[in-house]
C-alpha cells in the first residue's frame, strides 16, 4: 500500500489541471489498494448553479462574472466533499481549486488538521496567459467568454496565485512544473517530483 497523501494542484485557468488530476488518480488507483478521494469546489459549484433558486442565481451571478465565490459557499463545497467521501486514513486526497485565496488558506489547514493529514505535496503547473487562452477558447465552455477569461485572469492573479506563495512561506513542499508540453511528458514529470 502506498503510503497516503493529500496532493493539492495549482495553475493558472486552462494549465490542464483535470487531465493531470485524472492521470495522478488512475495512477495510485493502479499502483496501490488506497482509495483516491477528488475534491473539486467547481463542480459542485457547477452543480449549485444549475439550480433555479435565489442562493442558485445569486451563484450564477458570481461564477459568470469570474469572481471567486464567498468563503462560506467555498468552504461549505469543500467540506461536503472530503466528509462524505474520506472514508479513512489510508485514502489518498486530491484537492483542485482549493484554496484560492488567502482566507480560504486557514479553512484548508484547519481541515488538514481535523483529519490529521500532514505528507501534503503541490503541484503547480505553470503555462504562459497566452497559451492558457488558447486553451480556453479550444475547449469553448460556456462561461469561457473574453470577459469571463480576463475576469479569471485577473483572479487568479489577485488571489489564487497569493494563496499558493503562501503556503510556500509555511513551508509546504511545492514541485513547479512545465505546463506547455505534451500531458504525457508533464504527467512524468509530475511521477518523478513525486517520486511515484
Amino acid at each position: 500500500m502506498i503510503s497516503p497523501k493529500t496532493y493539492l494542484f495549482f495553475g493558472n485557468v486552462g494549465a490542464g489541471k483535470g487531465t493531470q488530476v485524472a492521470l495522478l488518480t488512475a495512477l495510485l488507483e493502479r499502483l496501490g489498494e488506497n482509495k483516491v478521494v477528488y475534491a473539486y469546489p467547481g463542480n459542485e459549484f457547477r452543480k449549485f448553479v444549475a439550480g433555479d433558486g435565489y442562493s442558485n442565481n445569486l451563484g450564477k451571478e458570481i461564477l459568470n462574472r469570474g469572481h471567486l465565490m464567498p468563503l462560506f459557499l467555498v468552504a461549505q463545497a469543500f467540506a461536503n466533499v472530503v466528509v462524505s467521501e474520506l472514508q479513512s486514513a489510508d485514502d489518498h486526497l486530491i484537492i483542485d481549486g482549493f484554496p484560492r485565496s488567502l482566507e480560504q488558506v486557514p479553512v484548508f489547514e484547519s481541515s488538514m488538521l481535523f483529519y490529521g493529514r500532514k505528507n501534503i505535496e503541490i503541484i503547480y503547473l505553470n503555462i504562459s496567459k497566452d497559451e492558457a487562452v488558447r486553451r480556453l477558447k479550444d475547449r469553448g465552455r460556456h462561461d469561457d467568454s473574453d470577459e469571463g477569461i480576463a475576469q479569471r485572469f485577473e483572479e487568479y492573479e489577485n488571489n489564487v496565485l497569493p494563496a499558493l506563495n503562501l503556503l510556500k512561506e509555511k513551508g509546504y513542499k511545492v514541485h513547479s512544473v512545465e505546463g506547455e508540453r505534451h500531458i504525457d511528458e508533464v504527467h512524468s514529470d509530475i511521477r518523478k517530483l513525486l517520486s511515484i
